[in-house]
């Protein structure tokens, strides 16, 4: 009887971890006016507010005003529930099961809205520690303490411009340092995928991770394997797309977390072969995300998976299987391996598998082989991938050039252009069917079937 009313007062008092008492920081060490926050998530914050409950902009968003960056996306944290908080708004849809939240849009605008969540409690997990559900609502304190990193532990009031801070996240942004909040093993054990998030928040904001938050990466990197591959693949997505993926994977290699998330990572981390392409692709694509420029995922993925694709190719083509379906064939193979681990979604998927296949196709460039590619919907995306690898030097440089005055010459230009195209060598181009001598007993016919000659022949 005792031992089991021990057992109940410690269970109570490990649901309810030591407070912190917060911190309020004033604008004028923090420097964040209100005029810096869209009206969209002053507007979400007000109207809770004046309902009765607490909201505030929370996480990523104010530690990238307090670093000097200006924010991606805006989050609300509220004490109102999923429900109330749809309630106040026209327009607003609750989403999600394991972690419910609330989408509240003003035009092509999204706010994304989160009740405080408990530090601890009655959560399911699976035998690994992971998470799998976390709906248990509490304090303002509790959603600190259950937030990741200290650095994102983060609270803005508009109405009084003051930061309040549980977890010396301001003195942590300060240090450039990131750092768990709790015990990191308990807490990437809750979720793996946080082990990817060190990597891509400490590359994309240059900040060091502390030997504590570092220290079991590498020991607990395998339970990734046991994440949903849409998590695994979003947060990819993330790390490719931040503008930084470059830093990205080689922290990625530093801290042992590129085995088995691509085999592209293996690839360009372990080998030199695809280096060059991979990390010239990746780097494009930091200054496109760095410029505002669109990113197509599709190609990115084109990119990251073409020196996997190109191996099955040529060793389909080893052993005997014609060239153009030994590459459908090395495409089915790399992305039906990819689909275990990434959920990639479809329609990337198709521009991957058209960017692929337009390549062999780049080097017919005589008949009317280039005037059909010309009307592929995907044409550009095809050029692109083909002038990378040129600039890769994997492609020929006068292959691509060609490309380029063909797409931008006019009837007149483009005949020239095909004319004007050298002959392949033996053994190279694709190829072509040999034409069947006629047997002997067969010439009369083929004499008789022969057209009349021409007039002055």
């Amino acid at each position: 009887m005792i031992k089991r009313l021990v057992e109940k007062v410690q269970t109570l008092f490990a649901r309810k971890p030591r407070a912190h008492k917060p911190r309020h920081v004033p604008v004028a060490e923090h420097g964040i006016h209100r005029d810096r926050i869209p009206k969209s998530a002053l507007r979400v914050c007000e109207t809770l507010q004046k309902a009765g409950h607490h909201a505030y902009v929370v996480g990523g968003a104010v530690r990238d005003l307090l670093i000097g960056v200006t924010p991606k996306d805006f989050d609300v944290a509220t004490d109102a529930t999923p429900e109330q908080v749809k309630s106040h708004f026209r327009r607003a849809i609750i989403i999600g099961r394991r972690f419910r939240l609330v989408h509240v849009m003003f035009g092509a605008e999204t706010i994304e809205v989160s009740t405080f969540r408990a530090a601890a409690g009655e959560r399911a997990v699976d035998e690994h520690g992971r998470m799998l559900a976390d709906n248990v609502f509490g304090t303002q304190a509790d959603d600190a303490a259950r937030r990741d990193f200290t650095i994102n532990a983060l609270y803005y009031d508009p109405p009084t411009e003051t930061v309040i801070d549980y977890h010396d996240g301001v003195k942590d942004i300060r240090r450039r340092r990131l750092r768990m909040i709790g015990d990191p093993e308990a807490r990437y054990r809750e979720d793996p995928v946080r082990m990817l998030r060190a990597v891509r928040i400490a590359a994309k904001l240059g900040f060091e991770i502390d030997e504590a938050t570092r220290a079991p990466i590498a020991r607990l990197a395998p339970l990734i394997e046991n994440v949903p591959a849409a998590r695994v693949f979003d947060e990819m997505l993330k790390l490719l797309t931040s503008g930084h993926s470059v830093a990205c994977i080689l922290r990625l290699r530093a801290e042992g977390l590129h085995h088995g998330l691509l085999p592209l990572l293996d690839v360009i981390l372990e080998q030199p072969e695809g280096e060059r392409f991979v990390m010239l692709a990746l780097s494009r694509t930091d200054e496109r995300v760095r410029a505002g420029k669109h990113i197509a995922i599709g190609f990115l993925f084109a990119c990251l998976l073409w020196h996997e694709v190109l191996k099955r190719w040529k060793e389909l083509e080893a052993a005997g299987t014609h060239r153009i379906p030994a590459l459908e064939a090395a495409i089915d193979d790399v992305l039906e391996r990819q689909t275990e681990k990434l959920a990639i979604q479809r329609r990337f998927v198709a521009d991957m598998r058209d960017i692929w296949m337009m390549q062999p196709r780049f080097e017919r460039r005589s008949g009317r082989a280039p005037y059909a590619l010309l009307s592929h919907l995907r044409l550009r995306a095809g050029y692109d991938f083909l002038a990378l690898r040129g600039a890769a030097e994997e492609a020929p440089a006068e292959l691509v050039t060609w490309w380029h005055d063909f797409m931008h010459a006019d009837e007149a230009g483009r005949a020239r252009l095909i004319a004007a195209v050298p002959s392949p060598r033996p053994g190279e181009g694709s190829r072509r069917r040999r034409r069947r001598k006629p047997k002997a007993a067969a010439a009369p016919l083929a004499a008789a079937c022969a057209p009349p000659p021409l007039p002055n022949a």
